[in-house]
């Protein structure tokens, strides 16, 4: 007897083309202990033969889970975030999960809002990259056993977390134009409510120090993309200019170079076609897939079950050199 709405082979003709009972099916199905090898063999080989599939759905839902996960992101339109997200869906799906996703546009209220939307779809765990520092609201979901991981960030409650060495990879990128004769070093970087903005904001300025170089607030600026061409100009037009700078992600990166602006830069994160401009464009560079799959890891982890304290776990960044930071201050001016 075959399922006469699908059209497909139930579990009952599996039993029946095996010759055993239906919970002997079940068993082996659900990789139940308890059968005989010899008895589990036949009932795989009618599996194979009938081309039965089990209903995943109904599965999860016998074990009260419901096989999705929720993943709140800046910008779905940002390739480091897309990247993250492409990387949790693989890992989704090879748990047998689906992502629900959304863009909070660094907004905490949209962020809260599409938390507890996917809470109330009764989603398994959550991946969040925090737009704020107040996740109170949060607390009840974890208590009723939602699992959930801060990503690129973290956020104001202790639970798992991945973020990227934004510090130590900006101490890298600045120290390199500092070792290629620069002493006067602009940043610009992100609004410094975001936490890797600010992370990065303390490298460049660890950087100088440990040079044994003054930091010059005139060369430091904190603001969304489209600022970061008119300030460096300001900088420029000054009497004692900078002759290079360092950029806090790539959405600043690409504004500075539109801007036309000749000086050594070295900006976080990589970007698509940076290896092809003339000089090509020297970046920190993070690795947004590792974080996402780190992230979705520990997060299925913990949706089965895993127990003990909350991870912290920073990943690495490296420099690549590629021209642009790699130019002295007469040639980069």
């Amino acid at each position: 007897m075959t399922d006469s709405v699908r059209g497909r082979p139930t579990m009952k003709d599996v039993a029946a083309a095996a010759g055993v009972a239906l919970k002997t099916v079940s068993r082996v199905v659900n990789e139940e202990p308890g059968v005989n090898p010899a008895t589990a063999e036949r009932v795989l080989s009618a599996i194979e033969r009938l081309g039965y599939r089990r209903n995943e759905s109904a599965r999860v839902l016998r074990r009260g889970r419901t096989a999705t996960i929720g993943l709140v992101i800046e910008d779905v339109a940002d390739p480091f975030y897309s990247g993250i997200s492409r990387a949790v869906e693989d890992v989704a799906l090879r748990y047998g999960s689906l992502v629900l996703s959304g863009s909070s546009g660094e907004d905490p209220l949209r962020e809260r809002e599409l938390v507890l939307t996917f809470c109330s779809r009764r989603v398994d765990g959550l991946i969040i990259v925090p737009a704020g520092t107040d996740h109170g609201y949060l607390r009840p979901e974890l208590d009723a056993g939602i699992a959930a991981v801060f990503a690129d960030r973290p956020g104001g409650l202790d639970v798992d977390t991945v973020t990227c060495d934004n510090r130590g990879g900006t101490h890298t990128g600045v120290t390199h134009l500092i070792r290629h004769g620069h002493r006067r070093v602009a940043f610009l970087g992100d609004s410094p409510s975001i936490f890797t903005a600010a992370e990065r904001l303390r490298g460049y300025r660890r950087a100088l120090g440990d040079a044994g170089l003054a930091v010059d607030e005139s060369l430091i600026t904190m603001g969304p993309p489209e600022q970061a061409g008119p300030a460096l100009a300001r900088m420029l037009s000054g009497d004692d200019p900078p002759t290079a700078v360092f950029t806090g992600n790539s959405r600043i990166t690409v504004a500075t170079l539109r801007a036309g602006h000749r000086l050594a830069l070295v900006g976080f994160d990589d970007f698509e076609l940076a290896d092809l401009l003339v000089p090509g464009v020297t970046v920190v560079a993070q690795d947004p897939v590792r974080l996402g799959r780190t992230a979705a890891e520990l997060l299925f982890q913990r949706i089965a079950g895993e127990p003990g304290p909350a991870r912290r776990i920073e990943l690495p960044t490296r420099l690549i050199p590629r021209g642009s930071g790699e130019l002295g201050p007469q040639t980069g001016s």
